[in-house]
């Protein structure tokens, strides 16, 4: 076996998202798991030494963030309102997502396997909150950063991203939205 899995984590940066979408500038997975990382270690912390509350590991989330596209390798990035266009959709492409995933964890030695199982799969359930919560974060910073640029066609994802951001009700992320998203509209000189 050649074990092909690393190679192909390097060809995350040639996936592109927001395919339905006219970008300003466009933005790779390898990019968006960078920035979800970022964002699920900051998550976690702030959960955890400023509210206080009980929480996983920042590390494991920063981590589980980095590999929770990699199935996007092989399926290429479905845009969101294709993927969750119905519950018949959002299943078979669930399953997809499971499937190019188990053959991404085939490309493996089998020694290295079980340590990356969860990580690809998806299927820790102390992190994937944070993680699902940094993911909605980056689209939503990727909004912000468009309309910025004075790209009104992702205004409509502001709105629902924003919206989603809400629903989740989580003290980490309202903590963050409150205190740490203003600056992401900010240009340079205003940082």
């Amino acid at each position: 076996m050649a074990n092909e899995f690393f190679a192909l984590m390097g060809r995350m940066r040639y996936i592109t998202r927001w395919g339905l979408m006219r970008n300003t500038f466009s933005e790779n997975i390898s990019e968006h798991s960078h920035q979800v990382a970022v964002l699920a270690h900051a998550l976690a912390l702030i959960r955890r030494e400023i509210l206080g509350l009980p929480g996983p590991d920042p590390d494991r989330c920063a981590v589980a963030a980095l590999y929770h596209d990699a199935s996007e390798i092989l399926t290429g990035d479905l845009p969101t309102p294709i993927k969750y266009y119905n519950p018949d959709i959002k299943d078979a492409y669930k399953q997809v997502e499971r499937i190019a995933g188990e053959r991404l964890l085939d490309m493996l030695p089998p020694q290295l396997r079980d340590s990356y199982t969860h990580l690809v799969l998806e299927d820790d359930e102390t992190v994937n909150p944070i993680v699902k919560a940094a993911d909605k974060l980056s689209a939503h910073i990727k909004c912000l950063e468009e309309q910025k640029a004075g790209n009104t066609e992702f205004d409509s994802a502001a709105r629902q991203t924003w919206e989603a951001m809400k629903a989740m009700a989580l003290p980490e992320l309202n903590w963050f939205l409150d205190n740490c998203l203003t600056p992401f509209t900010f240009n340079l000189d205003q940082l």
